[in-house]
This record gives C-alpha cells, sequence and structure tokens, in this order.
C-alpha cells in the first residue's frame, strides 16, 4: 500500500466517523436546535474529509498518468459540490432554527431565552 492510500483511507475513516455521529446525534438530542447541530456540523466535517479523499486519490492519479483524466473534473466537481454544501448547511439551519423559534418551540433545558426578550421588546 503507497502512502497515498493509506490517508485516503485515514480521510475516508474520518469522514465517515463524523457523519455517524451526526446521525447519532439527530437520533439521541432531545430537540430541535440541538438535533440541528448534530446534523449540520458532523455532516459538513464528514463530507469536507471524504471529499479530501476523493481530491487526494484523483491527485495521485494525475501525478501516475501525467495528462488530464476523468479524475480531474471529479476533483473540480467535488469542490463545488463542497463549497455548495457548506453554503447551504449552515443557510438552512439557520433558517429552520429561527422557524423553530419563532414557532414556539422551546429548548430542552434553556435557562435563559434572550431572543424572547428582544421580540418582545
Amino acid at each position: 500500500m503507497t502512502a497515498l492510500n493509506v490517508a485516503t483511507y485515514v480521510f475516508i475513516g474520518i469522514g465517515l466517523f463524523f457523519n455517524y455521529v451526526g446521525a447519532f446525534g439527530l437520533h439521541r438530542f432531545p430537540d430541535v436546535y440541538t438535533r440541528l447541530h448534530a446534523a449540520t456540523k458532523c455532516t459538513t466535517f464528514g463530507s469536507i474529509f471524504l471529499i479530501l479523499a476523493v481530491v487526494m486519490q484523483s491527485a495521485g492519479m494525475w501525478a501516475v498518468e501525467g495528462t488530464h483524466s476523468p479524475q480531474s473534473i471529479m476533483t473540480i466537481h467535488s469542490l463545488l459540490a463542497l463549497v455548495a454544501l457548506m453554503v447551504t448547511n449552515a443557510t438552512g439551519a439557520h433558517a429552520m432554527a429561527r422557524a423553530a423559534h419563532r414557532s414556539g418551540e422551546k429548548p430542552a433545558r434553556a435557562v435563559v431565552d434572550d431572543l424572547e426578550k428582544k421580540e418582545n421588546d
């Protein structure tokens, strides 16, 4: 096994770990806010590491072949998908959390809700 393959497998393992933690958080956390946190943060990090593995493998194939191949196109598509994912995850989570708050959804164990005070003033 080459060092490139080992590094790729490590990044795949890290990405799968983050995705697993996100799925576990969706199942285990008590309210919509903590579930959103688990879903967006963990899957974003999982996607970063999985796409990093794709980029490493395609760069390694490019170094071996020396020409532009379908792997270089796959790298560009993967990076564009990562940018789109990072923007839409944060924006979507913010919109869902705001909608949940405006509909009256309370956090499971919140002591102080400063947003409610500001909206009522």
